[in-house]
């Protein structure tokens, strides 16, 4: 395929991370969807491996299939082909019990919507994992606290969302989505509905986790500017990747916040 062709020796084979073996690999996948007679492919073929530690960005116009891969990765549907390996665990042979675990415990998510329940409290909101998880009360509200505490949010754990800016919203959905100390965390258009200076905020807070902490970031983005705090960027294309690379000129969240205006009261 043209696609396919168009790629090279280099951005097949980026420099491997230092960081840890793989967490993330995937063979061959392929992803359709049957939408009465039409077959629509959202994937097609696509092989990479993530390790430990990684910062990834993962990029394409709409239609380029980078959502339904994250949506692969994070366990919440299947593909049509080709193998998933999570941990050197084949996700293809999981229960549907076990894929709830994974996703509870082991891969946290972080959304351009929020998704936060409207009535509830940030720190209920933060909560809610650990109550699937079937934690105790005391120790789920030690942890929660703890995780709004991480991302500047401390004192505000009895605010609704209706009481915070669209980025403390973004704060909230971040440590819930670190409660259960997952070890992947994956975000789909973060910033899309935030200003400049909270988008470059909330990069700052993953660039601080993914360096002090060591997690391992998949970020799916539009933005070039927001795909250049990652370490690694991956193009997609019509179901293809056209593209992964090392980033050569990282920016630095704090250095970037640190040349803009304060922020307003």
């Amino acid at each position: 395929m043209e696609h396919a062709q168009a790629l090279t020796n280099t951005d097949l084979h980026p420099v491997p991370s230092q960081n840890g073996g793989p967490v993330i690999k995937v063979e061959n996948l392929h992803k359709v969807y049957e939408m009465g007679d039409t077959k629509v492919h959202a994937l097609r073929g696509i092989s990479l491996e993530i390790c430990q530690g990684e910062f990834v960005a993962i990029m394409g116009a709409s239609g380029s299939g980078k959502s339904t891969f994250m949506n692969l990765l994070g366990c919440l549907d299947s593909p049509s082909d080709g193998t998933y390996l999570l941990d050197n665990t084949n996700v293809a042979l999981l229960s549907r019990i076990e894929l709830a675990r994974i996703r509870n415990q082991h891969v946290g998510f972080v959304f351009q919507g929020f998704n936060l329940l409207s009535r509830t409290s940030a720190l209920e909101n933060v909560e809610l994992p650990l109550i699937y998880a079937a934690m105790r009360a005391k120790e789920r509200h030690k942890r929660s606290r703890s995780a709004l505490e991480r991302v500047g949010l401390g004192e505000r754990t009895d605010h609704i969302p209706s009481q915070l800016s669209g980025g403390q919203q973004q704060r909230v959905a971040i440590a819930r989505a670190l409660v259960n100390r997952p070890s992947i965390l994956l975000a789909d258009e973060p910033t899309g509905n935030l200003d400049s200076r909270t988008s470059v905020e909330i990069m700052s807070i993953f660039q601080e986790l993914n360096e002090k902490e060591n997690l391992t970031i998949v970020l799916v983005t539009h933005e070039p500017d927001i795909a250049d705090y990652a370490k690694r960027v991956i193009h997609f294309r019509d179901g293809h990747i056209m593209r992964d690379y090392a980033v050569q000129k990282r920016r630095s969240a704090a250095e970037v916040l640190a040349g803009m205006p304060p922020a307003e009261d």
